[in-house]
Formats: C-alpha cells, structure tokens, sequence
C-alpha cells in the first residue's frame, strides 16, 4: 500500500468542483447529483478481504479559521505487525500534547504488541490499548522521572489532545477513542460510526465525573467544571481525576462491503454529519463529484482529494476549529 501526499491548506483553497463545466460547490455537487444505490461488483465480493490491510489513504490538516495549529495526524503503515495505524489528535491549550501524540503513540503500541507476542501472550486489545493510552498520558504529564516532573509547569498542565485510532487489519478493526474526535466506516453505501464522543453531558461521562467529585457545567456548551469540552483525553492534568485518558476499545470484524474509513478531529464533526461526509467520499470515489485541477494528481491521490473536499466542505459550512481528516479505503 502506497502512503499519499499531504495537501497544503493553500492546495486545498485553489482547488474548485465542477459538474458540466459549470464551477460549483460541494453542497451544490451533492444537490445536483441523483443518488445511486450502491452495486457490488460481483467479482470484488468474491475476493477476500484477507488479501490486503487497506488499498490507500490520504490525510489533510488544515488551520482553518484558528490562529494556531493544535490538531495532529498519524498514518504509520507496517510498523505495527499485521496491522496500518492511523490516529487524529486534536490538542487543545496548545499543540505540545497532540504532536507528542503523533510521534509517540504509534510506537508505544508498537512495543507494547511486540513485547506481548514476544512472550505468547494473547493481544487483548482493550488492555493493549488503555495500557499504551496511559503510558502516552504520563509521558506528556512529565511524570515518568525526576528530570520530567522538573520540565513539568504550569502551560504543560493545561495543555491535552483527544486521539481517536484506527487499526486496519486484514480481518478486523481496532478502534480506540479517547475524546470527540471520530472514526466512521462506510459498510455497504451506509455510515457507521466506529467511536462515540465523549461529552461531557453524555449520561454516563456525566456520571463518571460526578462521581469523581467533578461537576459539568453549562457555559457555552457543557463543559467539565466550566472549562473543557470533552470528558476524557491526554493530558489535561490539573483536571485529572475527573477528565481520563482511558480510551473506549472496540474490535470489528471486516466485510467485504466495508469501503473506507473517515478519521477526522471536531472540525469537521461539529458541521459535517457522518452521513454526509460518508456520502461525499463515496460519490468522489466512484467519479459522481470532481475537482478543479484534478488532472494535476494522479489516481493514487484519490483518498488525499476526499479527505481535502470533506475539509473543504467544512470550511464551506462554516466550521471555526482546526480541521483534520484521514481517509482510508479499504478495497477498490
């Protein structure tokens, strides 16, 4: 599999879509174009989806309409035997925590499968990965020796990332979120959602904080104790123990009607339900949408001009974040 270019905010901007030469927008493409039901070739059904962990990807992060740059990606293919790891990290108090993240976490969990195949032991994913969560989180906590606690402040303390991640395997999917951003698969035509945000006025978060002596706090949105917007994350330490890094772990198991995966940070969340941006993917990947200059990327970069439309498309709705993406496909 053939990682794909990253595209630049600026790549992004002078990029325009087109149907019947007339210069339109996604929402516009999106309202013009019929929608087709989904025909699986027959052939493509009859291959097994054991044959290859994903075809191609591509990732976009732009800064958007922020003055600063907080949010992170990951696409590491091969590092992790038997699988491709692919994470979204959105920081917040500053970008320390997410891009800590981003050259860190996939080698955490690099080691830590390696050290448990190594010794036979059976890779028990939500104990892998809330093992590797929790090393990541005392890392960026500067706990991990008396020189890191020293380098430890105040702005370090204040700083955390979310990190939904995305194991691609030949049979299944490894998903472990920890924060609002999301993983979403299409499977047969249909998005569904691999991750659950965690909110803070999410009935069971709500709970969970409140029985850690916290308190959710209604001010411009649900907040814990008034400040931040998401219950669990990395980092954040002068929060802990009401806000948690332990991840939510899900493993599922690979069809053949599985298509693609989108990743994306809030940005794109917040204005962009899954149905839509599921949608937009599809159509860009079977030819019912394209783009301006497309005859300038060659057909490798299908995956980097999706996720770029689905921030574009963000953009277009008006979203005030920074805006992240990775898209995945999973078979042709």
């Amino acid at each position: 599999m053939k990682a794909k270019r990253i595209m630049s905010y600026d790549q992004m901007l002078v990029k325009g879509c087109y149907v019947n030469k007339k210069k339109i927008g996604i929402e516009d493409q999106l309202k013009e174009m019929p929608k087709k039901k989904q025909k699986v070739n027959e052939e493509e059904e009859s291959q097994g989806s054991e044959t290859v962990t994903c075809t191609s990807h591509g990732l976009i992060s732009v800064i958007g309409r922020r003055r600063v740059m907080e949010d992170a990606v990951t696409a590491s293919v091969g590092e992790i035997e038997g699988y491709d790891f692919y994470a979204v990290y959105d920081g917040h108090g500053g970008a320390v925590v997410a891009t800590t993240c981003r050259d860190r976490l996939h080698r955490l969990l690099a080691k830590e499968v390696h050290e448990r195949t190594r010794r036979g032991k059976e890779l028990d994913w939500e104990k892998v990965m809330t093992a590797c969560f929790a090393k990541m989180d005392e890392e960026v906590s500067g706990e991990g020796s008396d020189q890191q606690r020293e380098a430890k402040d105040v702005v370090i303390r204040t700083m955390g990332s979310t990190a939904v991640v995305v194991l691609v395997g030949k049979q299944e999917l490894v998903v472990a979120n920890c924060g609002d951003s999301r993983a979403v698969l299409c499977r047969g035509g249909t998005a569904v959602a691999l991750s659950r945000d965690h909110k803070p006025d999410r009935p069971d978060e709500m709970e969970r904080v409140e029985a850690a002596g916290g308190r959710i706090v209604n001010w411009d949105g649900s907040r814990v104790l008034g400040v931040l917007a998401t219950s669990r994350s990395i980092g954040d330490q002068y929060l802990k123990p009401y806000v948690i890094s332990k991840p939510e772990v899900s493993v599922i198991e690979r069809t053949k009607s599985d298509t693609f995966i989108v990743l994306a940070s809030d940005g794109l969340w917040d204005v962009v339900s899954n149905e839509i941006a599921c949608e937009v993917v599809k159509r860009y990947l079977d030819g019912q949408i394209k783009m301006r200059f497309s005859e300038g990327c060659s057909g490798g970069d299908r995956a980097a001009e999706a996720a770029a439309m689905l921030a574009e498309l963000a953009m277009a709705r008006g979203s005030t974040d920074n805006i992240s993406v990775i898209v995945v496909e999973l078979r042709r």
